[in-house]
């Protein structure tokens, strides 16, 4: 598992000082896109001649929408070029408003979470002591799950994106964190009935990058730590201070609650959708080979061997407007130099 130091002052330090000589492959290298992103109709073969392993699917308010795309023409085949290819493929998703219908408030307010007036609301996530809310979250997760099948056995359902949970009495206790993993933890259960293989990714970030503690999560949980305000021009491992966002001590903090060796980082790094601050028109990525070998070198000797980032907005405007990427195999290709 590494070795944790006692003060946070000497954590990097420490990690650093016992990293191997040599790095063992990466088990996980990806990509996180959306269906849009398949107008770049290749991206399964630009993935595989950048060795890549997996790639993701994504979609920030609607998993319909992906759903919608998969069963389309150009999502059935690009899925059946994926297989020939030898690519998995997982689907990342913010899936609450969709796992429990909005709808529903209207008929059972107790299954929605409370706001800081004391007031149901169905804006946001659900309330976690809810009991028929968490049959109602698992038997949706479960019909989703026949139609979004990952070949990974790895699902990703996340909560609402980067908003408050439940502060009803019985919830208020419970930090943000430990509301996503009681709801992390049912869901789990009821997709291990229909995939044996089922694991959960539970989401830090934002709101609930700091890890449970009140809550044990299941073991078929993994960690997924996304450092969404850390910044890109400037390595990870360089980013300290009382002014740094989401920095590394974060992560070393989920690192002593899950397993290492299950644990991936969602990063940023291709991410044109952040870097236009989602508006269109795209600016051309600001890719920084060095600060990305950099930051993958931080999480190997953290024992992380699940990589993959967000690289949105690569279609076929991106390359239109700024020619073709290098990016997408300086990235493959820094998974190799890495592990050398």
């Amino acid at each position: 598992m590494g070795v944790v130091a006692a003060n946070a002052g000497g954590l990097l330090e420490t990690i650093a000082s016992s990293a191997p000589a040599s790095v063992p492959s990466f088990h996980t290298r990806g990509v996180v896109l959306v269906p849009e992103d398949f107008s770049l109709r290749d991206w399964p073969e630009r993935a595989a001649r950048a060795a890549l392993t997996t790639l993701a699917l994504h979609h920030g308010t609607s998993p319909q929408a992906v759903v919608q795309f998969v069963e389309s023409d150009p999502g059935r085949d690009a899925l059946a070029r994926c297989r020939r290819l030898g690519l998995q493929v997982e689907y990342e998703l913010h899936a609450m408003k969709e796992l429990l219908p909005r709808a529903l408030f209207a008929k059972d307010r107790s299954l929605f979470r409370m706001d800081e007036k004391g007031e149901r609301v169905a804006d946001y996530n659900c309330c976690v002591h809810s009991t028929r809310a968490l049959e109602v979250l698992a038997e949706n997760a479960v019909r989703l799950a026949g139609k979004l099948r990952p070949t990974t056995g790895r699902y990703f359902l996340w909560g609402d994106d980067g908003v408050p949970w439940c502060r009803c009495p019985k919830c208020r206790s419970l930090s943000d964190t430990e509301q996503a993993v009681v709801v992390e933890n049912h869901l789990v259960k009821s997709l291990r009935t229909v995939d044996e293989r089922a694991t959960l990714a539970h989401l830090a970030y934002q709101n609930t990058l700091e890890p449970p503690k009140q809550v044990k999560p299941h073991p078929a949980l993994f960690l997924e730590y996304a450092p969404i305000h850390r910044r890109y021009d400037l390595p990870y491992a360089d980013q300290k201070g009382p002014d740094t966002q989401d920095g590394l001590p974060g992560l070393d903090r989920n690192l002593q609650v899950f397993p290492r060796d299950t644990a991936q980082a969602l990063e940023y790094w291709l991410d044109v959708s952040l870097f236009s601050q989602w508006k269109r028109p795209a600016r051309k990525l600001p890719w920084r080979r060095d600060v990305f070998l950099s930051d993958l070198r931080t999480y190997a000797v953290r024992g992380l061997r699940h990589v993959t980032t967000f690289s949105t907005w690569q279609d076929a405007d991106y390359v239109k407007a700024f020619g073709e990427p290098t990016s997408i195999a300086e990235y493959g290709k820094g998974f190799a130099e890495v592990s050398q």
